[in-house]
């Protein structure tokens, strides 16, 4: 450690650092005299580095950390890694190496990066959820959940790369293109596996009232996700055969003006009503067109397209014969995979219709009356009153769509209903580098879910990865082959993969027990840790990773593993970092190293220049100049503290207790109103710039007092510098620790910062706001006074009453009666 009395940040945080992991002073355990604080951060998927975007996450989750440490809380602050996944592979292929190798590699790599940046995390509780330790409960997890009915098998449409000859969710298509290869992605049909989140759907929804510690942003977009909506299945009987088609609608309303069917091309029925007619070929030939497209290009396609099935359905209010079409924009995961067209009340069947010259029915007049099929232009989609509608003429739309269906109801041709945009999730992956889905295929037996004692299913490390991508797990024939749990015949285990949000779905409930080995989770210490008091990560996870991980803590309480309902209390969404106003990118020129940063400034610099630049919520404009400028303010607050250091060494801090001069009571003062801000910004409002804000202000406060002639013997001087420096110390601690923990040690304190306890403000010391109160005798004016501008009717009383100028005037009669108005006036009668 160096001696001399120039800043270092390179030695003072290798010191600190090393002295920190030496004690273990991160680790945490149950504690039931404390209330406990689960802080979580998402955690990293090992690509290789850490970016700037994760020193913002880790820095924000770090500094509140150690503020609620610091508070009393056991703070259980752990980390580990989302260590599954297609990079790795792709990584893995590129570099002629093996995803296991790339990817611990990193993780070491990485884990240095973040002790670097001196993070308070519990490594003793770290893993990887590649580890055959932490999956094979998930695989139990799985097993639990088949035998509740919760997994099933199905045949489904999916993305489809063929380059690198896997499903890919909507999000990794770009433009109909693959986001790895920029190969065209096409629909395939393949047998995978989901997890019945459906089941949950009205839970997840209702729930979301009760997380009032989350932005409102978020629980929207899963709301709209879940996408709850009240309407009507109506069934269209088919014109010549048996059966139904059935669609969902919010608009009941609009049936009389429902003139054609239009059907997603995954619909059973698109290519059965068109078997033996002489529309077979074009209607094979337009789904085989739609297919080669990614779902997220249909939903984006502004084109309607579409082709008459030879089929004809019948309208089970008006009995009109309506013309059955195969429309590319008509999606299966949405609904029924049908729509009933009304062409007059929808602009996408508005588009269709004239597109292929379909009839149009005006039904609803809006507040200015009906337009006219011949006037308009585009489709009214609005509300209004029912026309051309039967006995429902008149009605207002909301009244007819009860009417309607009852109406349906009462026919045996419809009712009521509820629909759900959310639909089960897909966990099949086709790739290597993830958990074994646990099920056994059996000829005999069918599918076969492995039982608890032949888990976990691990991973075979020493497959070779084909270069034009795939897995490998269906060529190896010795993991491949194995036998049937229930009848002992010869079988195959599945050689799917998990999709990874399956373990990030449940990482952060392991975390209370991370090597437990008699079950996924040991009960008293997840008991006593969940859920996550505080989770921070982006809003580009508000749906998927968070949608996923309720549904999982709700499925986890329902095997009897843990006892929450939801799994995070509180959410931070932290903005992006940006640098010349674009997002950092490789591809744009403007990525910032941290490990550059650390090197040249320090870690304490790169953090107090994250958490001061911007609100924690909002984007974050990098700035050269601001790390320099974070830089300069450590340099000096380092010199002020070393001095003080010097020149108070024994003195006590100033404890309020004797009359001060102005400039040294302003101080005095300064540090309490300090205090006070910086507690309330950093411990309650996570406003970690204004925090820092005050605390400048303060070092700036205490440096005019330094340079004060006029106190420069004051018997307080010292005493009141050091009460300033040090709070000052304790105070930028939690965004700066290193400098901190080693100016405390030089200002003569042992222990480490984090434990000690956070600093409380003197209400005394705190300049008060003021009023001016008037007091009369008999209607005149005797004295005015001036009192705290919260000071109540009693406390003016008694202030008047008291006051020598009303004394001497009153001059001991009797005092008949004491009028208070509006708090600034006191009448005195005698």
């Amino acid at each position: 450690m160096q001696d001399s009395q120039r800043y270092d940040p390179k030695s003072i945080e290798a010191h600190w650092q090393q002295q920190w992991d030496q004690d273990g002073i991160f680790a945490v355990s149950e504690d039931t005299g404390k209330e406990k604080y689960y802080l979580l951060e998402m955690f990293p998927y090992p690509s290789g580095r850490i970016h700037m975007g994760h020193s913002r996450v880790y820095t924000i989750g770090d500094t509140l950390a150690r503020v609620r440490r610091m508070q009393g809380y056991n703070v259980l602050h752990p980390m580990g890694w989302d260590a599954f996944g297609m990079p790795a592979e792709n990584a893995a292929i590129a570099n002629k190496s093996h995803p296991a190798r790339w990817t611990y590699d990193n993780i070491d790599y990485m884990r240095s990066q973040l002790k670097k940046l001196g993070y308070s995390h519990d490594w003793s509780r770290e893993f990887a959820t590649c580890d055959p330790s932490y999956y094979r409960w998930e695989q139990l997890m799985f097993v639990r959940m088949w035998e509740k009915g919760l997994v099933y098998r199905k045949k489904s449409l999916v993305n489809w790369c063929d380059t690198c000859q896997t499903v890919l969710a909507n999000e990794q298509v770009e433009a109909g293109n693959c986001w790895r290869c920029d190969n065209p992605v096409g629909q395939r049909e393949l047998y995978g596996y989901f997890f019945k989140i459906t089941d949950y759907a009205d839970e997840l929804l209702q729930k979301l009232d009760e997380l009032t510690g989350w932005p409102e942003s978020v629980k929207t977009m899963q709301r709209n996700w879940i996408g709850k909506s009240y309407g009507a299945e109506i069934h269209f009987p088919m014109e010549g055969r048996e059966g139904v088609v059935k669609v969902f609608t919010t608009r009941a309303d609009t049936l009389y003006g429902a003139t054609f069917m239009s059907l997603a091309p995954e619909h059973p029925l698109a290519l059965e009503l068109s078997a033996g007619t002489e529309q077979e070929q074009a209607v094979k030939e337009f789904i085989d067109k739609v297919k080669r497209q990614s779902f997220s290009q249909r939903a984006d396609d502004k084109s309607k397209e579409g082709v008459f099935t030879g089929a004809w359905c019948t309208n089970p209010l008006t009995g009109g014969r309506m013309p059955v079409y195969v429309a590319n924009f008509v999606l299966m995961e949405y609904g029924t995979g049908a729509v009933m067209a009304v062409p007059t009340h929808d602009q996408r069947d508005f588009e269709f219709a004239k597109e292929y010259g379909l009839e149009l029915i005006e039904v609803i007049a809006g507040p200015d009356g009906a337009v006219g099929v011949q006037n308009m232009a585009q489709a009214f989609t609005g509300y209004g009153h029912l026309i051309n509608s039967g006995p429902f003429d008149g009605l207002s739309s909301q009244d007819a769509k009860r009417g309607i269906a009852a109406e349906l109801e009462k026919r045996g041709m419809g009712q009521e209903t509820i629909n759900y945009r959310l639909r089960d999730w897909g966990i099949s992956r086709q790739r290597y580098w993830g958990a074994p889905i646990p099920v056994i295929h059996c000829g005999k037996c069918g599918q076969v879910p492995v039982p608890e004692a032949g888990l976990p299913v691990v991973l075979p490390l020493d497959a070779q990865l084909p270069e034009t991508g795939g897995s490998p797990l269906p060529g190896l024939d010795e993991w491949v082959n194995t036998t049937c749990p229930v009848c002992g015949g010869p079988a195959k285990r599945e050689t799917d993969t998990m999709d990874t949000f399956v373990e990030s779905s449940w990482y952060f409930a392991r975390y209370a027990c991370p090597r437990y080995d008699q079950g996924p989770l040991d009960p008293g210490p997840t008991d006593y840790w969940m859920p996550v008091n505080q989770y921070i990560g982006g809003i580009e996870h508000a749906v998927l990773h968070l949608l996923y991980s309720r549904f999982f803590t709700k499925v986890m309480r329902d095997l009897g593993l843990v006892k929450a309902d939801e799994p995070f209390t509180n959410l931070l969404t932290q903005g992006m970092v940006i640098k010349d106003g674009s997002k950092m990118s490789k591809s744009k020129g403007n990525v910032v190293d941290p490990d550059l940063m650390v090197q040249r400034y320090g870690a304490d610099t790169v953090r107090l220049f994250i958490l001061f630049a911007a609100p924690p919520e909002k984007e974050l404009e990098w700035s050269d100049r601001g790390v320099e400028g974070a830089s300069r303010f450590l340099g000096r607050l380092w010199r002020m503290g070393v001095a003080v250091a010097e020149q108070a060494a024994g003195v006590e801090p100033y404890q309020g207790q004797d009359g001060l001069p102005e400039a040294l009571k302003g101080l005095h003062t300064k540090t309490h109103e300090t205090i006070k801000k910086v507690s309330e910004d950093a411990g309650g409002k996570f406003q970690f710039n204004t925090a820092i804000a005050a605390i400048m202000e303060l070092v700036n406060q205490i440096s005019l007092v330094e340079q004060d002639e006029a106190v420069a013997g004051h018997a307080q001087r010292a005493a009141v510098l050091r009460e300033a420096v040090e709070a000052a110390v304790v105070l930028i601690s939690p965004m700066a620790p290193h400098i901190a923990d080693e100016l405390w040690r030089r200002l003569g304190h042992e222990g480490y910062l984090i434990d000690h306890p956070w600093p409380s403000w003197d209400d005394d010391a705190l300049v008060q706001e003021e009023k001016l109160v008037v007091v009369q005798v008999q209607g005149k004016v005797r004295s005015k006074l001036t009192l705290p501008a919260d000071a109540g009717d009693s406390v003016l009383e008694a202030a008047a009453l008291a006051d020598e100028k009303v004394q001497k005037f009153i001059d001991g009669r009797p005092v008949k009666k004491v009028i208070v108005v509006q708090g600034k006036l006191v009448n005195i009668v005698i």
